[in-house]
């Protein structure tokens, strides 16, 4: 396999766990490029990563114009996404990883996948947290019948749905096999993080139902339920498959349970290293190896792809567009001449007479999360 050259822009928490990643994969990359706004940042993470080596820019522009990478990795805020798939297409990189959402609206995040569909450009969005040891076991679990045959899935997440939503929308797609969506329904309420940096209403409920019959329901926000102890109240989430002959859920933070025909009917519990363990559960590594390998083989498809995280992307707006008009929607929305959701749901989410703001301290935040 090939050694594939990469330039990273963004160099925050989520950027040095990219980096990570990437350098947990020597033999299939190749780091030639480092940009972020901070000089003083960008500085410190070449010394901690033994970097110093490589060329540091301000400008992306200037980097990908200087370095020309086979692959452009951007850890940024989603509001920038597009432009910069924009960019990595007119420098020549034949592939592009960024962080989720993957855009703030259907309509940009088409506009992405069509770009790089038209350009040769392999695109994965990072919905990372499935190389996870408690839902890889789960999937090879359900895979292999335990649970029988799938009939219900619950995703449930207290972080909104830029957050852990998009994520949870990707798992669900993932462990029932791939099968799209048909329709979709939901209801939002909360203004609160729609001023994010990640934007999204304070709460979402939604059901699907996907191609082989399942129904999907997933929650996100402050009202889904809490299963932890409080520290982990700010990530608290839960996958939940439902079969014939049992249930399993996991989480991300490691929390685990089956009651199958393995455990004879009962619920068994436990917990594995969370992601919360950057360093010591490199989730990053095996998510840039299968990257290297879709790289040098258009058959092995990544499970991250772009055409996935735009449909799990139309899933939530497909939901919210629902709540705003009172009606079911019906996938895939073919017209895209409507006013961006969260343009409307800025300008019509009344504000609630008691926010719970738990989650915040009562403060919305601004801090890059994941």
């Amino acid at each position: 396999m090939s050694r594939h050259t990469v330039a990273v822009m963004g160099l925050g928490v989520r950027g040095r766990i990219h980096i990570h990643g990437l350098l947990e994969n020597p033999d299939y990359y190749e780091i030639v490029g480092l940009c972020d706004i901070d000089q003083a940042a960008m500085d410190q993470v070449a010394s901690e990563y033994h970097l110093e080596q490589v060329p540091r820019f301000l400008d992306a522009e200037e980097m990908l114009k200087t370095v020309r990478p086979e692959v452009f990795v951007f850890v940024t805020y989603p509001d920038m996404r597009l432009n910069l798939i924009k960019l990595g297409i007119k420098y020549g990189v034949k592939a592009v990883s960024l962080e989720k959402p993957m855009a703030e609206s259907l309509q940009e995040a088409r506009e992405m996948a069509r770009l790089c569909h038209e350009n040769g450009v392999k695109a994965v969005v990072c919905h990372q947290q499935k190389y996870l040891s408690q839902f890889q076991r789960m999937k090879e679990k359900i895979d292999a019948g335990v649970i029988g045959e799938i009939r219900k899935i619950h995703a449930e997440t207290q972080a909104w749905f830029s957050q852990l939503g998009t994520h949870y929308v990707d798992y669900t797609l993932w462990i029932n096999g791939g099968h799209r969506a048909k329709w979709v329904a939901g209801h939002i309420h909360g203004p609160a993080t729609l001023e994010d940096s990640h934007p999204a209403p304070d709460y979402l409920f939604g059901t699907m139902e996907l191609e082989n019959g399942v129904r999907a329901y997933i929650e996100c926000g402050y009202l889904s339920e809490a299963h932890n102890p409080p520290e982990f109240s700010s990530s608290d989430n839960r996958l939940t498959v439902y079969g014939t002959d049992g249930y399993m859920y996991a989480e991300t933070d490691g929390f685990w349970g089956a009651c199958t025909r393995e455990t004879g009917g009962r619920l068994v519990t436990g917990k594995d290293p969370g992601w919360r363990n950057h360093q010591q559960v490199p989730i990053q590594t095996p998510y840039y190896t299968q990257f290297a390998r879709w790289i040098e083989d258009d058959s092995a498809v990544h499970s991250c792809n772009i055409d996935t995280a735009c449909h799990g992307f139309e899933i939530l707006e497909g939901m919210c567009l629902s709540a705003l008009n009172n009606v079911r929607v019906d996938l895939p929305i073919t017209d895209l001449g409507y006013t961006p959701v969260l343009e409307r749901m800025r300008r019509e989410l009344p504000p609630c007479g008691t926010v719970l703001r738990k989650l915040y301290d009562g403060k919305t935040p601004r801090k890059e999360r994941d």
